[in-house]
């Protein structure tokens, strides 16, 4: 067997379950920021899966105006531990550079989440614009920081909303402009 044989999977599936968490909190700081329902089920499940660990962290790490200190700290400490899993499987260890790493990560996440659901509200008001599904409630409460300013410089042309395409355009641009910089900072992966 070769050397690193066990350090592939090691990492697939820390990345796989620990990044999925991070997911999940990550919805969890957008839905908490943006006062979505917590009785909506989506809602509820990821309050309900992310309650043990904020709880505990709560008193050191409080809410300010929206923001959940708590799930961020947690968040920034799992993605750590994934940068570390990887930083080791590949036989170096650079903390500065996991950390970094780690942020630039993070921040592309919380950018995709955007985009992703900005997507979604587009196709799903093409083919249900009259939806009442819990789960569409949730993505327009989620794209509503970055669609709600955009809406204010860019009204509808003729009956058609042209946000989307400017929002998704800034998101991507955002992210082109953002996390590449922070990345050359970590050297590590």
């Amino acid at each position: 067997m070769p050397a690193g044989y066990l350090a592939n999977p090691l990492i697939f599936l820390v990345d796989t379950l620990v990044g999925a968490y991070v997911f999940i909190l990550m919805l969890r700081l957008l839905l908490q920021y943006t006062a979505a329902d917590s009785r909506n089920p989506v809602s509820a499940f990821i309050i309900k899966v992310t309650q043990p660990p904020l709880r505990l962290l709560k008193p050191i790490f409080p809410t300010v105006k929206g923001v959940n200190l708590a799930a961020i700290a947690l968040m920034l400490g799992l993605q750590l531990m994934i940068g570390l899993v990887i930083s080791l499987a590949q036989g170096h260890l650079d903390v500065w550079g996991v950390f970094v790493w780690s942020v630039a990560e993070l921040l592309g996440g919380i950018i995709n989440i955007f985009v992703f659901s900005i997507f979604a509200t587009v196709i799903i008001s093409w083919l249900n614009p009259n939806s009442y599904h819990p789960l569409v409630s949730l993505l327009y409460k989620i794209t509503e920081p970055v669609t709600r300013p955009v809406q204010r410089w860019i009204p509808p042309i003729g009956g058609i909303d042209l946000t989307p395409m400017a929002a998704l355009l800034g998101l991507q641009l955002l992210k082109m402009l953002l996390i590449p910089p922070i990345q050359a900072l970590a050297h590590v992966f």
